[in-house]
């Protein structure tokens, strides 16, 4: 089989399974962050983690907060049925050129891989970061090569032409163009609820784990009240998604 036939193949099926790396990034990068911890006690002072270490982990909160930001401002400009979380087969009624589309093709996939960067860096182990952007990049490649066979064949020269002047990965920092739609909380809540409730139990719950490896006292601090307070709020948005039209919006 031909080498693009081949990466189109991969990129399919590898669409269809793409939650499963971040899951396998979670049990390595925990096990990873668990080592870390046992392996260097001057981290904890006093029962409590180093002032540095804590400054870094909140770094590492930042960067994958800002992940969060970057999928929640793209996803509010988009239309319905395009930049969405489709599983079975790719789908797109139309092609989305402005917002962060204009500066990036793939602007959700630059805020997926900030928000597990964060992750990533939390292990403090400079291989495990580099095997992550390697993975990333590996995993993402064929994903997105795959799109780009997907979106030629349905808008042609409209989106070649757009690919031709727009970086795939690495944003550009002019030419931006403001969307044509007003900015939706409402899908923003619908869609990225999930996202933010993850961001913060995953921080939450290394930070507990590392915790109790190194005979810490879990403390009940900012992240434990984020995640209680957080889980309420999806649940309760939740129960409007599905028994309500509160979020409901025409062509969004």
């Amino acid at each position: 089989m031909a080498m693009k036939n081949e990466m189109e193949k991969q990129g399919i099926w590898l669409f269809r399974f793409r939650g499963t790396l971040p899951l396998i990034i979670l049990v390595l990068g925990v096990c990873e962050y668990i080592f870390t911890r046992i392996n260097n006690p001057e981290f904890v002072v006093n029962g409590a983690l180093a002032p540095q270490i804590l400054r870094y982990e909140i770094l590492c909160f930042v960067v994958s907060f800002i992940g969060l930001a970057v999928r929640a401002f793209t996803v509010g400009y988009t239309p319905a049925n395009t930049s969405g979380r489709n599983v079975a087969e790719q789908v797109a009624d139309q092609l989305n050129t402005t917002g962060l589309y204009s500066l990036v093709r793939n602007p959700l996939y630059v805020g997926n891989f900030l928000m597990w960067l964060g992750i990533a860096m939390l292990t403090m182990n400079l291989w495990f970061i580099v095997s992550f952007v390697l993975l990333f990049w590996v995993y993402y490649e064929r994903i997105i090569f795959a799109e780009e066979q997907f979106l030629t064949k349905k808008f042609g020269s409209v989106y070649t032409d757009w690919a031709d002047k727009t970086p795939c990965f690495i944003p550009r920092l002019t030419g931006y163009v403001a969307p044509k739609l007003t900015f939706s909380w409402k899908k923003v809540i619908k869609k990225e609820k999930n996202g933010l409730l993850a961001l913060i139990l995953v921080f939450w719950l290394m930070e507990v784990i590392g915790d109790l490896v190194t005979g810490v006292t879990p403390r009940i601090g900012v992240l434990a009240i984020a995640s209680a307070a957080m889980l309420v709020i999806y649940l309760i948005l939740k129960y409007i998604k599905h028994n309500t039209t509160l979020l409901d919006e025409e062509g969004r």
